[in-house]
């Protein structure tokens, strides 16, 4: 008798309860922008990044006292390296070398290049439905952030394009491998953070010197954005890729330059046209419909395989086997906070 293990379905509907944490991601990212032009020292993105990201990751692998081992070695590292190490830097160069609003633009690309590693990395075939949502939310991202005045760059846009590609990729291969047995999201977190944040060091040192005097307002900027803007954020985010399909989870960054946004006029005054406004609505539209299922690419069994063996034969398949028969196990979810 052969047994098989069930993986989990990534075409079934997302949990509305993941995917409302995992949400919460987006959103406080959104605040990065505020909290980075009130608060922190102008002009040093490598060294804000490096704070965000290491000391944070070095407090994380203090509590979890977790290292990887084997093969999660170099896991570790490639993951560190596309969600944080690279990504960072890229943010920041397309944030600095482009108006605001066309870097968001490109970073709303990210759901398009997810859907492309899905297909290839993931057998999730991309819907016709899922790239008219991705479509939709770039053009409500656009219509929300850019201005009539936007100049473009080459170098920048080729930078925010290939940190939406990072991070694209990253995701979907947190989900491909998942995490070592005992490790919990909090621990991957700490692994990446930590990966990252030593890659950012010499890249800030060469580029931008010595760290800047702080004072106390940029001291509580840098501890926002370490606990609860990376730290706590990029729990719940590995944590939903965990939980929830890649691409799900992509389009999910859809609302951070929304959060942006609304953060801009409830806090810092800045006004919201009717554009806006429904640029805002076709970008939370693209985001909902990006939730929906996908379809996966048709596995084949050892079942399925004998019984087409035995077609080709001539030999009788025997009597099907009803849909709700227990063949497939369920897989139980895991358990919150770990």
């Amino acid at each position: 008798m052969t047994v098989l293990t069930a993986r989990r379905d990534v075409s079934s509907a997302p949990n509305v309860r993941d995917l409302a944490l995992t949400a919460l991601t987006p959103l406080v990212w959104g605040s990065t922008y505020a909290v980075t032009t009130e608060y922190l020292p102008p002009g040093r993105p490598l060294f804000t990044a490096t704070m965000r990201a290491l000391p944070a990751g070095l407090v994380l692998l203090a509590a979890t006292r977790v290292l990887p081992r084997g093969v999660w070695v170099w896991r570790a590292a490639i993951l560190g390296l596309l969600n944080i190490g690279a990504f960072f830097p890229l943010l920041f160069l397309a944030a600095y070398r482009l108006p605001g609003g066309v870097a968001a633009v490109l970073g709303a690309v990210g759901p398009l290049f997810a859907l492309a590693f899905a297909a290839l990395l993931l057998a999730e075939r991309p819907t016709a439905r899922k790239l008219l949502a991705a479509l939709t939310g770039l053009v409500g991202v656009g219509l929300v952030v850019l201005r009539a005045d936007a100049r473009m760059d080459v170098l920048g846009v080729l930078a925010g394009l290939a940190g939406a590609a990072s991070m694209s990729a990253g995701t979907v291969l947190t989900k491909r491998w998942g995490r070592p047995e005992g490790v919990g999201p909090l621990g991957l977190t700490a692994w990446q953070l930590t990966v990252g944040g030593l890659l950012l060091v010499p890249v800030t040192l060469l580029i931008e010197g010595p760290p800047p005097a702080l004072d106390g307002r940029a001291v509580g900027g840098y501890l926002y954005l370490g606990a609860v803007g990376t730290a706590a954020a990029y729990w719940v985010w590995f944590r939903g890729i965990s939980r929830l399909p890649a691409t799900s989870v992509a389009f999910l960054a859809l609302l951070s330059p929304l959060s942006a946004a609304v953060i801009g006029w409830a806090a810092l005054g800045q006004a919201l046209t009717p554009l806006q406004l429904l640029g805002m609505a076709l970008a939370f539209g693209g985001t909902l419909v990006g939730q929906r299922p996908g379809a996966p690419r048709p596995a084949t069994t050892p079942t399925g395989q004998a019984a087409a063996s035995a077609r080709q034969e001539g030999a009788p398949t025997g009597p099907a086997v009803p849909r709700s028969s227990a063949s497939a196990p369920t897989v139980p979810a895991a358990p919150i906070g770990q």
